[in-house]
């Protein structure tokens, strides 16, 4: 009885360590964060997913009563964070894309209560949805949990995160957030500002007419005809900021030379 208690607090020695990197990676990554998936869900898949991997997985033997314990701990919660929110820039892309076209066509009081996100622009809401189909679609789900899958290879348990420099790359990577916000949003933005400029004209040259009433409602279906019209283009746009953003997990983790 004896020897079966020690082979089973070893196996969920064995079993926590990856686990928490697992669940840390599901609480941040797009499609998995979401709040239709409950908590009993992820923890579901989590465990499932550790099942899967952790007789691979190489373990350091850690008193788990004690400090360094602590700290492993910390550290693999950063890992898997760190690798979920690094996805979650390019849905913030999305989002700030969308509150910066919906504020030129003049539909930026025009929100939507997301469970995950809050108030959203109708626009973001419907790019975002755009945005996670577009990850499914790409295999995005199946690209993290390789990355994730070999991330224990590259940085072993409890160790490599403080001396490697993940934190530095992550911040540089964040800037991605207004970079590709600013390449999916200048088409229809500058549309949108050569017809601002057009009703500019159009109110010096004949001031009797009433601008406000004929030509600002005109901004919103203009708008939506400008952004089905180059839906194409951001579709695009949105797989690059995908690929860009499993390229920096990867260079990140160390797996790229």
């Amino acid at each position: 009885m004896n020897v079966l208690m020690i082979e089973v607090m070893e196996l969920l020695h064995s079993f926590m360590w990856p686990f928490v990197r697992v669940s840390a990676v599901l609480v941040s990554a797009p499609i998995f964060s979401t709040t239709s998936l409950n908590l009993p869900t992820r923890i579901a898949i989590g465990a499932v997913l550790t099942l899967l991997l952790f007789p691979n997985v190489a373990v350091p033997d850690i008193d788990p009563f004690s400090f360094g314990a602590l700290e492993g701990l910390f550290h693999e919660v950063t890992v898997g964070l760190l690798m979920g929110v690094s996805l979650q820039v390019v849905t913030a892309a999305i989002i700030l894309a969308g509150q910066s076209i919906a504020g030129g066509m003049g539909l930026g009081m025009a929100n939507m209560v997301d469970p995950n996100l809050g108030n959203v622009p109708t626009v973001s809401q419907f790019l975002l949805i755009i945005c996670l189909l577009v990850f499914l679609s790409l295999g995005g789900h199946l690209i993290l949990l390789t990355i994730l899958s070999d991330s224990f290879t590259y940085i072993p348990i409890a160790q490599g995160i403080l001396q490697g420099d993940m934190l530095d790359q992550f911040i540089a990577w964040s800037a991605q957030m207004f970079v590709g916000a600013a390449a999916l949003a200048l088409p229809i933005m500058m549309g949108l500002l050569m017809i601002n400029v057009c009703l500019g004209v159009i109110s010096r040259a004949s001031p009797a007419l009433n601008i406000f009433a004929v030509g600002f409602p005109a901004l919103i279906p203009l708008g939506f005809g400008m952004l089905i019209v180059t839906l194409s283009v951001l579709v695009g746009r949105i797989e690059g900021l995908w690929f860009d953003a499993f390229r920096y997990l990867q260079s990140a983790l160390g797996m790229t030379a």
